[in-house]
C-alpha cells in the first residue's frame, strides 16, 4: 500500500492496521484504504455471532466497488447503496432468524474537493484531531450511548456498565437500516483516526489525540495498537490513520 496519496491541493498519508488482539482466537476486523479515491473504511464483525469476519469483509469488499463520483454527496450515496446491498444480502442469509443473524459495524471516510463525509452504524468510530483537539465525528449506536444521551447515567458510569458493548444499529442487523453521517472541510494538519471499539475500549481520547499528535501515520498506528495490547487487547483492534498536509508544503522525513 502506498502510504501517500493526493486530491486536489491535499497529500494524505495513510496507514492502516488491524489485529486480533490477546484474547479472541479470530480477527473479525476489516479494513479498506484507498488513498487516490480518497475512501478509508473500518468494520467490526458482531462479536458471537456467526461469521462476523465475513461480514466485514463484504463491507471492505462493497467499499472497493465504489466509484468516485463529481461530488462529495454524490459519492456518500453510492457508498449508502453499496452497503445497503451488503445489509440485504446479509439478512437473506440469516432468513428472518434471529439466532442467525451475521453482522457488522462501521466507520468510514470519504473526501471529495477538500471536503470529508464520516459514515457509520454501530460502535466503530472516526476521529478528527485538529489545531491540539480531538472531536470524535461519529456517535455510538450503543444502548450504553442512548442512557448517557438520555442522562440516566453519566459518561464516567458508562465505561463500567454491564451492558456498554450492545450495539443499536449494525450492517446485516435490520431491514429499516441506515448510515448516520457527519461532514466537513478539510485542513492542512488534519488527522483523522478511525477505529474499532478493540482500540476505544482500552484507549481513551485523549491518549488517541496525543500519540496522533505530531507522528507519522504509521508511527501512530504502531503505538496505538501496541497501547491497547499491552492494556490487555480484549477483543479485536483496527486502527486507520489518515495526515493531511498541504501538497506545497516541504515534508521533513527523519531516518
Amino acid at each position: 500500500m502506498d502510504p501517500w496519496a493526493s486530491s486536489e491541493h491535499l497529500k494524505f498519508e495513510t496507514a492502516a492496521l488491524t489485529h486480533p488482539g490477546h484474547v479472541r482466537r479470530f480477527n473479525e476486523d476489516c479494513i479498506f484504504t484507498d488513498g487516490a479515491r480518497g475512501i478509508w473504511v473500518v468494520a467490526d464483525g458482531m462479536g458471537g455471532h456467526r461469521d462476523g469476519n465475513l461480514a466485514s469483509a463484504m463491507i471492505a469488499d462493497a467499499a472497493r466497488g465504489v466509484g468516485k463520483s463529481a461530488s462529495l454527496m454524490e459519492f456518500a450515496e453510492a457508498f449508502r447503496r453499496e452497503i445497503g446491498i451488503v445489509n440485504a444480502e446479509l439478512l437473506a442469509r440469516s432468513q428472518g432468524r434471529p439466532e442467525h443473524i451475521v453482522g457488522s459495524t462501521v466507520a468510514a471516510l470519504l473526501t471529495h474537493d477538500g471536503n470529508y463525509c464520516c459514515l457509520w452504524a454501530g460502535d466503530s468510530r472516526c476521529y478528527l484531531v485538529r489545531g491540539g483537539r480531538i472531536e470524535q465525528l461519529s456517535h455510538d449506536h450503543t444502548e450504553v450511548q442512548e442512557l448517557v444521551d438520555r442522562g440516566i447515567i453519566s459518561q464516567e458510569e458508562a465505561v463500567s456498565w454491564p451492558r456498554r458493548n450492545v450495539v443499536t444499529r449494525a450492517v446485516g442487523a435490520i431491514d429499516d437500516f441506515e448510515l448516520e453521517q457527519a461532514t466537513g472541510v478539510i485542513k492542512s494538519g488534519d488527522r483523522f483516526v478511525l477505529c474499532s471499539d478493540g482500540l476505544t475500549g482500552h484507549v481513551k481520547d485523549e491518549e488517541i489525540l496525543a500519540v496522533s499528535t505530531g507522528l507519522s501515520a504509521n508511527q501512530a498506528s504502531h503505538e496505538l495498537l501496541e497501547l491497547a495490547l499491552a492494556r490487555g487487547g480484549k477483543d479485536n483492534i483496527s486502527v486507520v490513520v489518515v495526515n493531511v498536509v498541504d501538497r506545497g508544503a516541504t515534508t521533513l522525513v527523519m531516518r
